[in-house]
């Protein structure tokens, strides 16, 4: 059976544990693409040369940085500094960086700090309410929360902490080839819970949710990253499997979902 769907703005896949995998759906405009369905067919992924900012929603010929115009990268709250540096967070001592109304929103929540394996151990911040998007987002394997504040700040202050001993970075070629940590995860999550400093130890849960995932692409996939990036690009091939935010097809190309955020892409099979 053949498809089409017609360029429109692309946002992160959405990911929900299921089994035997992960499921994954593409927002494509207003709808939705059932990634697993694809799987063992036949693709072809065209970007036309338009691009939708994530902020104003405005149509530009191209985006300057993580799915945002130029503008609203330097302008926009949701690009704000404490977005990817939560140590950075001044909602809690009612200072504003960009907007302190939507700051307050976003910062002065739950926050989780978890460990996960997603080909390596790293430490990350999160929502509460959006740990798993957020290690799904990882492609981890398995994930372990460690601590749960009263703010961003507060979860941003022991994830600097934790990177002493640990990476915030996930090495994604590791995680589409399938690695995992060799060690004990249990040991590693003991090593978090110790480092964590004495004045924020209140926050420390010793016996945090524990998360697992089964995911559709085969371990051993060697992978090379493809992007978008000139009007008329092209990439056709046959889909392998999907983990985390990546698409990866037969021949080894991989193609990072989140990455393309904004741009109206077209989709054929």
């Amino acid at each position: 059976m053949s498809f089409t769907w017609s360029a429109a703005p692309v946002r992160k896949m959405i990911l929900s544990v299921s089994e035997p995998a992960v499921r994954a759906w593409i927002p494509l405009g207003r709808h939705l693409v059932d990634v697993n369905a694809l799987i063992g067919k036949a693709l072809r992924l065209e970007w036309p040369g338009m691009a939708e900012c994530q902020s104003c929603h405005g149509v530009f010929s191209e985006l300057h940085a993580q799915g945002f115009c130029r503008k609203c990268f330097f302008d926009s709250p949701m690009a704000g500094a404490s977005i990817v540096r939560p140590e950075l967070s001044t909602a809690h001592l009612g200072k504003a960086d960009r907007d302190l109304e939507f700051e307050r929103a976003y910062q002065l929540q739950p926050h989780t700090v978890y460990l996960a394996d997603s080909g390596g151990i790293k430490v990350g911040v999160t929502r509460t309410r959006q740990q798993v998007t957020r290690w799904l987002d990882q492609g981890a394997t398995c994930a372990r929360v460690i601590a749960v504040t009263e703010n961003r700040y507060e979860a941003g202050l022991i994830e600097v902490a934790l990177k002493q001993h640990f990476s915030d970075k996930t090495d994604w070629r590791k995680m589409l080839a399938g690695l995992e940590f060799s060690a004990d995860f249990d040991g590693a999550v003991a090593r978090a819970l110790e480092a964590i400093p004495t004045d924020l130890q209140r926050f420390a849960l010793a016996d945090g949710t524990d998360h697992r995932a089964h995911w559709s692409l085969a371990p051993g996939f060697t992978a090379k990253s493809v992007k978008l990036s000139q009007p008329g690009d092209v990439l056709e091939g046959v889909l392998a499997g999907q983990r985390g935010q990546y698409l990866a097809f037969t021949d080894g190309r991989v193609i990072n979902v989140r990455s393309h955020e904004g741009l109206f892409l077209g989709l054929q099979g």
